[in-house]
């Protein structure tokens, strides 16, 4: 994906709990984004995202584990810790490609329902980092 934004922008929204927020729709409760350090954050009402950040390297990769935790995560059970989220960053053509990779997700289903969030998650952070309004997240109104 190609962010319109330079890596040091696009790591600000990756590492700033309150920048986080503004892609995200929802504060994180708990956010410590240093290896070993966790975050929960819940991504749509009644759905709370929950892991720790593994590796940082400033401007350039972030890698943490994901899932959700236990009575929260409706049909698409991932506990927390049992998968990797590996962000890249690179300089590209004055902005930022972003490469995502989400590992370890258990079964069809959840890949394909990660799939569809994630898409609608990293297209409000590729706005928000190039100055954009991505709008209120339409999903917190969802209830699933």
């Amino acid at each position: 994906m190609q962010i319109d934004a330079s890596p040091e922008t696009v790591w600000e929204f990756l590492v700033d709990p309150d920048k986080v927020a503004r892609w995200k729709g929802l504060p994180a409760t708990a956010f410590d984004p240093s290896p070993g350090g966790g975050y929960r954050i819940e991504i749509i009402p009644g759905h709370v995202a929950k892991g720790e950040f593994v590796e940082l390297e400033p401007n350039h990769r972030i890698v943490y584990t994901w899932g959700w935790e236990p009575g929260t995560d409706g049909p698409h059970a991932v506990p927390p810790g049992s998968s990797t989220v590996e962000i890249e960053l690179e300089p590209a053509g004055g902005g930022t490609q972003l490469r995502f990779t989400h590992r370890g997700l258990p079964g069809r289903e959840q890949l394909e329902s990660h799939a569809v969030g994630w898409e609608h998650y990293l297209g409000r952070l590729a706005v928000v980092a190039a100055g954009g309004d991505p709008g209120p997240d339409p999903w917190l109104g969802a209830e699933s």
